[in-house]
């Protein structure tokens, strides 16, 4: 049954919060730690969701990345790692909440490396700048967007890890995401305005994910949320 915008944006923002929640609970357990492979801790994770909130299927592939493989980008699959005790740790889940999808991104450090430390707490500060950028200019692109977003990656020390800066989000499955439509990314092929309607005449939503690299010393970090509410 299609709803109401104002519908649309709550169920979105409550998928968001039960996927916050899940992450929280990811933190509170413990459940990134040295000595655990990643695929470990994603089927961890996976449980969990079940456990909180019966939750069961998830719109894009589970994502826990560790050390060097959190340079990969999304498509990249690096075979899978057991995670150490000076690592940087992301994971990256799109878990279905009543029929809404959520894609919820955060970073985890383990030990004092403050470098490592300091990209994580990077993280957020450009996603909240992006954000912002975003709520300024009504008619913005994607294109114009990501170039905001790669600016202030360079601007904090940072490079992107991808090439997107974010994608399209909404009831599950949400109009097709195909790798060459590009209008369904933050990207710099994307000149069609990010507020407009999709297909079906709905307000199109976005998430906005913030991927930063060290490439020197071969981490990264991963921030992801909803962009538009």
């Amino acid at each position: 049954m299609a709803h109401d915008e104002p519908t649309r944006a709550a169920r979105l923002l409550d998928a968001q919060a039960k996927a916050e929640r899940l992450f929280t609970e990811i933190g509170k357990r413990g459940l990134v730690a040295p000595g655990e492979s990643e695929r470990a801790v994603s089927d961890r994770v996976r449980d969990l969701a079940n456990e909180l909130f019966g939750t069961t299927r998830h719109w894009h592939k589970r994502i826990v990345r560790s050390g060097p493989n959190t340079l990969a980008p999304y498509r990249e699959n690096p075979p899978d790692r057991t995670i150490t005790a000076d690592d940087i740790v992301f994971a990256d889940f799109g878990p279905i909440f009543e029929e809404y999808e959520a894609d919820f991104g955060r970073t985890f450090v383990l030990g004092d490396d403050s470098d490592k430390h300091r990209l994580r707490d990077a993280l957020p500060e450009l996603f909240a700048a992006g954000k912002r950028y975003f709520a300024a200019h009504e008619d913005i692109t994607g294109k114009q967007l990501y170039a905001e977003v790669e600016r202030l990656a360079t601007e904090a020390g940072w490079e992107l890890g991808g090439w997107h800066a974010g994608h399209l989000v909404g009831e599950f499955p949400h109009e097709t995401i195909d790798g060459a439509d590009t209008e369904s990314y933050i990207t710099p092929a994307n000149d069609t305005p990010l507020r407009r309607t999709d297909k079906a005449g709905r307000r199109c939503h976005w998430i906005l994910e913030i991927h930063l690299v060290h490439r020197e010393r071969e981490f990264g970090g991963f921030h992801e949320e909803l962009l538009t509410l």
